[in-house]
């Protein structure tokens, strides 16, 4: 049974986290079946509350599935009338209430139509399994574990794995696969303890750093500064993240701990501050009633002061501010955090008292919660997306100095952690990928799945087969004939460098390998040109420079596009502008399931200038047999639209949908697993009977296609929804995707597409709002609409 792919999926309990887990088995191409409770009222169908939710669901933002036609993989019912039907399910996730006598009453319900190798899964955070599978069959038992997701469902990596006493290997390896291979979750195994690994260390360090701003009389902004970026924590730090995740859900969580930990050394930790039980009752529950600690007005964020839980105007230490600002510029997490405490003053104190405890904390509660230091890690990591986890903070830090410092402080450290130390060992993590293993008193190796490969791992274990002399990009071989590149400019933009190893790679790659693949690193993908350079030049008038840009970079996508060996991209977080240009050049595309792609330099007040136009509508009209009659107005009609408007897809399914990528193109749910699943795609690809394509050319609207178009501009800008100055960048667009005006005389070449592109472009670096545009993008990081 182990081996038995999970293939439908039962979902009971609509609300929002059954929602949302139905929304992501059906974002992994799986049937799913939705129950919730029969409504009350009279006359209201039997499936409102189902069809309600996964209707709220459809509209949240952020968006819960991919794209909304996922949505259609879900059918709804009720438990009373459609219970029956989940016989034919793989796997049950119930999300229902938590109340024990519920849940139970539902189970026994449910054990008498469930199949033998039906796998049936709870999403608890509280309740034991014992008390909710207590008089059920062996066969239900063997079946039965707890799946906890993390919220929001899609984003979030982490899932919690918690076997009963009597849940057998083959269930708990049969759902880790389908975890991690089919909806792309990070595995985390834990013990059958209050909130599981991630909510029992996360609300720990929560409630430790409320307390101790209290204690040391900081403010909420004060604490903000700290807890953020500096300590290696998401820029939302600790009330930011309260509010977005709801005072509700984190007092819930709180109280629950409290409740259900009386043996718990630091119980007293848990106990909710009087501040916070107010919020509640007045409904202050964060960004779900638009104020929580901190509050959105016109005026700007105001923060709740905590005594009157009335709104005052933003303050904090400026001190404060100024030196987590400066240690927030640092690029490693580990010396990020190490040059944090080790500041002078309030910033380093604070840090400390925090970090010393949360550490040791984790530390206690290994054999408890869960084995193994390095799935609390894991856990803070991919549920709380924390830089580091407590161990490798820990490590960071210095582990010697660190305990040594914990003990000064009279902090209550394990005596696994002290045996460790005796033991000669200096660290949790060795660099040969062995993990301390405080149960055992030794380092114990950790099997690594192949497929979570790193760039750093495959890519730089040797020199690089190409560099550019100064920021731009580099190549590296990457094993069986795969030449991997990557940018190494700012935020990956395209500039004069990026251009020019895109060209070299080529080049390489044709001459000593199979295929290639382009694989960025950093945060995104890439955010666009550089418009620094562009500035500069069109300022000084210098068309000559901009023109020969142009030149070189629609040049590059088309060398991708034509190359004689396959190139495939992996795009990820943004991929805006040239950097969508990019993945439009390329054979084919691996991309992160979160990959946020567009074309958007309307909003610097230009146009795509790297063959984005071309490319983009070529991809839209690829489909079409030879000798068709084609409309091509329609198609140009909305390219057109997507460009002009800035479309940014918010996921690659939906970037598949808007003409972004194809849909042959792969999906990596797990952004860990994308250089893998790229670099197999090119072997693949190469080793499949891959050969270059041919140049096309497609008879397109002309004259009439723009003077359409125009006046539809017109009416919108007539009518105050876009301004005179995206008027003018519309129409240039028009020019470009009609094919000029003799567009519809014959077959546009790609050439002849080409040279208008640029021809536009760069009459629009030469009006004056253009210009202003790209200066206010570089000053504030948005654009202007003028």
């Amino acid at each position: 049974m182990s081996h038995k792919p999970i293939r439908r999926v039962g979902v009971v309990g609509s609300g929002v986290m059954g929602s949302g887990i139905a929304a992501h088995m059906a974002n992994a191409g799986l049937p799913v079946l939705l129950l919730d409770i029969v409504p009350r009222e009279e006359g209201a169908p039997r499936n409102a509350i189902a069809a309600g939710n996964l209707k709220a669901t459809a509209k949240a933002r952020p968006a819960a599935f991919f794209h909304p036609s996922n949505a259609n993989l879900v059918t709804v019912g009720n438990i009373e009338d459609d219970l029956a039907k989940l016989e034919g399910c793989d796997l049950i996730i119930e999300a229902i209430i938590e109340r024990l006598d519920i849940k139970r009453s539902f189970f026994e319900k449910l054990d008498a139509v469930v199949n033998d190798d039906t796998i049936v899964a709870s999403n608890t955070s509280g309740l034991r399994i014992a008390d909710m599978i207590e008089g059920r069959d062996a066969k239900f038992r063997e079946n039965f574990l707890v799946m906890h997701f993390f919220n929001p469902v899609r984003y979030m990596k982490l899932l919690e794995l918690v076997p009963g006493p009597d849940t057998t290997p083959e269930v708990m390896a049969r759902v880790t696969r389908f975890g991690e291979d089919v909806l792309g979750k990070g595995i985390v195994v834990g013990k059958d303890t209050p909130n599981f690994v991630g909510n029992r260390i996360g609300v720990h360090s929560m409630m430790s750093t409320i307390h101790q701003m209290l204690a040391d009389g900081l403010l909420p902004e004060d604490v903000d500064a700290i807890t953020g970026l500096p300590m290696g924590h998401p820029k939302s730090a600790s009330f930011r993240t309260a509010d977005m995740v709801g005072l509700d859900t984190f007092a819930h969580v709180a109280r629950n701990c409290y409740d259900a930990l009386p043996d718990d050394e630091e119980r007293e930790v848990f106990k909710l501050p009087a501040f916070v039980d107010g919020m509640v009752e007045k409904k202050i529950l964060g960004n779900k009633t638009r104020g929580g600690f901190y509050k959105k007005t016109k005026a700007g964020i105001e923060t709740l002061d905590l005594e009157t839980l009335e709104y005052r105007e933003r303050g904090g230490d400026p001190d404060i501010k100024k030196a987590c600002k400066s240690i927030g510029k640092i690029a490693d997490p580990g010396e990020r955090v190490k040059k944090l405490v080790a500041t002078e003053g309030k910033v380093g104190d604070f840090a400390w008292k925090v970090l010393g405890k949360s550490l040791a904390y984790a530390a206690r509660r290994i054999g408890e919660i869960t084995d193994d230091v390095d799935a609390v890690d894991d856990a803070m990591r991919w549920g709380y997306n924390w830089e580091l986890g407590p161990f490798q903070t820990w490590d960071a830090l210095g582990f010697v100095e660190t305990l040594e410092r914990m003990q000064a402080d009279g902090i209550d450290v394990p005596a696994s952690v002290v045996k460790m130390k005796e033991s000669g060992a200096t660290s949790f993590y060795r660099e040969d990928g062995a993990v301390f293993d405080l149960a055992k008193g030794e380092y114990v190796a950790r099997p690594a799945d192949p497929r979570n490969v790193t760039w750093t791992v495959l890519a730089e274990k040797s020199a690089p087969v190409l560099e550019t002399k100064g920021a731009g990009g580099k190549a590296y071989d990457l094993g069986d004939g795969v030449l991997g590149v990557t940018l190494t400019t700012p935020y990956n933009t395209i500039d004069v460098g990026s251009v020019d190893i895109l060209w070299d790679a080529v080049a390489r790659a044709e001459a000593d390998f199979e295929s290639m693949v382009i694989f960025n690193q950093g945060a995104n993908f890439g955010v666009g040109a550089n418009l620094a350079s562009v500035v500069m030049a069109a300022m000084n008038k210098q068309w000559d420079d901009i023109g020969r840009l142009v030149d070189r970079f629609q040049g590059a996508c088309q060398r991708l596009k034509y190359a004689t060996v396959p190139v495939v991209s992996a795009p990820f977080g943004m991929t805006l502008g040239g950097g969508l240009e990019l993945v439009l050049g390329c054979d084919a595309a691996q991309a992160a399931a979160e990959t946020y792609a567009g074309l958007v330099e309307v909003g610097v007040g230009l146009i795509p200038g790297g063959g984005g136009n071309l490319n983009l509508l070529w991809r839209a009209l690829e489909g079409y047999p030879e000798g068709a009659t084609v409309n091509t107005y329609d198609i140009v009609t909305q390219v057109f639209k997507n460009i002009a408007m800035a479309s940014v897809a918010t996921s690659a399914v939906e970037a598949q949908h808007k003409g972004y990528l194809r849909w042959s193109d792969g999906v990596s749910f797990d952004r860990a697993r994308q250089l893998h699943e790229a670099k197999q795609k090119a072997i693949g690809m190469a080793r499949s009977g891959y050969h270059a394509p041919a140049p096309r050319a497609h008879v397109l609207p002309g004259e009439s296609g723009i003077a359409t178009l125009e006046m539809m501009v017109d009416t919108l800008v007539a009518g105050g929804y876009a301004t005179p100055h995206d008027g003018l960048i519309a129409k240039r667009l028009a020019i470009v995707l009609c094919g000029g005006k003799g567009g519809a005389a014959g077959p546009v070449t790609e050439e002849h597409m080409l040279a208008i592109e640029k021809e536009q472009f760069l009459s629009l670096c030469g009006e004056a709002k253009s210009i202003e545009r790209m200066q206010h993008m570089l000053m504030n990081n948005k654009p202007l609409r003028n």
